[in-house]
């Protein structure tokens, strides 16, 4: 069965970030040759986010949600695909990466992910938290939430990502998704910014870091907390 695709991106005041982003999904889209649409949504941005989404011929979708999962879901609601692939607006996905879910899901794949890697190395100090969440994530097989991809049908019988959470739905979704049925993640790696430890200082990240998880997940249903998530600083290149 061949997949019509939609290729989703979330978007915040991305206006340094998303045209990398952007030229590679677009130039990824022509490699590969197979019906696409590319759309942004635009979560009350007060940058020149829009303006450059168009720019690279992506439809554009305003909402005012603050909330990923909740802009994710709503880029999903006007998509017309047959497969979604959410791609965090500061992470470069290869044709190839793309290539291959394309694969899996003509292959019955109900959703999946792919494997990560940096623009750059993390400092010292985040490194041993890093390759702790890494290998448990692993472990578990959940997609990262820079690059998660589903079927239409599946990911509307689950009812979309989980909107109570405003931190690590990649991870219900991911769960919801491997109940309902093959669940891949495929190489090569997306390559995702580093750009929270260019922005903060590695001891505030790993305090965060901590505290949510001594918290647990009730603490991610709420803003407050999510100051690395939710705060938006941005790099100006």
């Amino acid at each position: 069965m061949t997949h019509d695709y939609s290729i989703i991106v979330p978007a915040w005041n991305e206006e340094a970030a998303l045209p990398a982003t952007l030229k590679t999904l677009r130039d990824a889209i022509e490699d590969i040759g197979r019906p696409a649409e590319l759309i942004v949504v635009d979560d009350a941005s007060t940058d020149r986010t829009p303006e450059i989404a168009r720019s690279f011929g992506a439809r554009v979708e305003r909402v005012e949600k603050r909330q990923i999962a909740a802009v994710r879901n709503a880029g999903a609601r006007i998509a017309r695909g047959s497969a979604f692939l959410f791609v965090d607006a500061d992470t470069l996905v290869p044709s190839e990466t793309i290539r291959a879910t394309l694969a899996a899901l003509d292959a019955g794949a109900v959703g999946g992910g792919a494997r990560i890697a940096m623009d750059e190395r993390p400092p010292l100090l985040v490194l041993p938290y890093l390759a702790v969440f890494l290998v448990i994530w692993k472990r578990l097989g959940y997609a990262a939430g820079c690059y998660i991809w589903a079927t239409r049908e599946a990911f509307e019988e689950i009812g979309g990502f989980d909107e109570r959470f405003y931190a690590s739905e990649e991870a219900w979704l991911s769960k919801a998704l491997m109940a309902r049925g093959r669940f891949t993640l495929v190489d090569p790696p997306v390559i995702t910014s580093g750009r929270k430890w260019r922005t903060y200082r590695a001891i505030f990240l790993l305090w965060r870091s901590t505290l949510l998880v001594l918290r647990g997940p009730k603490a991610w249903q709420r803003r407050e907390g999510l100051d690395i998530w939710y705060e938006g600083r941005r790099e100006r290149t």
